[in-house]
């Protein structure tokens, strides 16, 4: 009777490891091409502007314009992915994109390169980013039962897309020029909504309605953060990966940069960021085939390595010790990124998942902004080598907090989410969901 009543509910059974069909494949290109084009563009833009007589601080300009249009957006994003169709939403946010940077294109090839336009386009980028976002947490459950398998290998996908991506935009704005790398990167927005056109997503969960108009959206809003806030183990790592933006990833992006390339040359920052985009690939791998009991105490181990990437820069290594600290860096990070994205779409009310996701975002880039601004002045009080080094060891630290958290390091991982449709156990109905 168990297997004539799971027929009933699944009429199209796979297998409960199985995360490949047609339709996840769709979603995985889209991905994938997305995350090369988004990787060409700080090399475009940086590129572009400086060639037409802009300084690195109109860079950072129209850098920051789309993501504070996006960081600023992307909670009221998760309200409207849970109140409408995630596809048409996410179809809708490539549309924009692939608009805007067409535009952008054409500026940079007739040479009529205005910097505050090029903030309206990143602004409306990031805004379309915000809509498009929150939709993927609900939409990769919805595909793949083995939903960590189907993290895994998106991780590794756009792991090698952000190994490729600047060094194909290097090629284009050698041989072409920098509207060529924005004509690709509208190019792979079009290809993305071309397979999100082509997706079919089954039934999503049965939501009750709240109604429509400004009050409902409120409610919608509330109830999002009230759903975020009840779970401990959720709003605990958000609260410690704050630390670890603010102190640790946040000035390691610019001071490592500047570090290595003035002590080595920019050949060995080159190497040194295709270790740690090569390291990714592997913990990606890694994600592929361990299967914790405990994810986030799983995961909170492997950030552990992070410390070595600041660290090996900032106690002097060589450039060999500093590749193999990167790698050793990219594989602990990407292997926490899909055992923490699975949590939290396993864990969470497909109903409300969007929300979650949003709230998630918002609150793990809050503090990266505020870290990378206080490097400099950091740097200038204490010396770069021992900011440097400091975050390597306050990665043991945020490692500590997290295992010290008995909700995020006892989270026992959930079964494999249901098809969407079938029943799913009650906030609290388990252990694992327990805050």
């Amino acid at each position: 009777m168990a297997a004539a009543s799971e027929a009933e509910r699944d009429p199209d059974p796979v297998p409960r490891r199985g995360f490949w069909s047609r339709d996840f494949g769709l979603f995985f290109t889209a991905r994938a091409v997305a995350k090369l084009g988004d990787t060409m563009l700080p090399v475009a833009l940086a590129a572009g502007l400086l060639l037409h007589g802009y300084g690195a601080g109109a860079v950072g300009l129209a850098m920051a314009s789309s993501v504070a249009c996006f960081a600023g957006l992307v909670i009221f994003g998760g309200v409207v992915a849970d109140r409408v169709s995630t596809r048409l939403l996410m179809i809708g946010a490539d549309a924009v994109r692939l608009v805007t940077q067409t535009l952008a294109a054409v500026m940079f090839f007739t040479g009529h390169v205005v910097l505050w336009q090029l903030c309206v386009i990143g602004a409306l980028n990031g805004a379309a980013a915000a809509l498009f976002q929150p939709g993927v947490a609900s939409t990769v459950p919805r595909l793949a039962r083995d939903v960590q398998g189907a993290n895994g290998a998106i991780r590794v996908a756009e792991s090698v897309m952000s190994l490729a991506g600047p060094a194909a935009a290097g090629m284009l704005v050698a041989f072409v020029s920098p509207g060529g790398v924005f004509a690709a990167h509208a190019a792979t927005y079009g290809l993305s909504a071309l397979c999100l056109v082509l997706l079919r997503l089954p039934p999503a969960a049965p939501r009750t309605s709240t109604g429509k108009g400004g009050a409902a959206f409120r409610r919608d809003l509330i109830e999002g953060w009230r759903e975020f806030r009840s779970r401990t183990w959720l709003w605990g790592v958000i609260a410690i990966w704050g630390l670890f933006m603010l102190a640790v990833s946040g000035p390691a992006v610019p001071l490592v940069a500047a570090d290595v390339v003035q002590e080595h040359g920019p050949r060995a920052y080159g190497l040194v960021n295709s270790a740690l985009g090569a390291g990714t690939v592997v913990g990606g791998l890694l994600a592929l085939r361990a299967r914790p009991r405990r994810m986030l105490r799983a995961g909170a181990f492997a950030v552990l390595g992070f410390g070595l990437f600041p660290g090996t820069v900032g106690a002097g290594l060589g450039v060999p010790a500093m590749c193999a600290g990167a790698a050793v860096a990219g594989a602990g990070m990407s292997f926490w990124g899909v055992m923490w994205a699975t949590s939290v779409q396993t864990q969470v009310r497909p109903e409300v998942l969007n929300r979650i996701h949003a709230y998630d975002v918002a609150g793990s880039l809050a503090m990266m902004p505020v870290g990378q601004v206080l490097a400099g002045p950091a740097a200038g009080l204490l010396g770069t080598d021992v900011v440097l080094v400091s975050g390597g060891l306050l990665t043991l630290v945020v490692g500590a907090l997290l295992l010290g958290v008995p909700a995020i390091r006892n989270l026992e991982r959930a079964e494999d989410r249901p098809v969407a449709g079938s029943p799913v156990p009650a906030p609290g109905s388990t252990p694992a969901t327990t805050p």
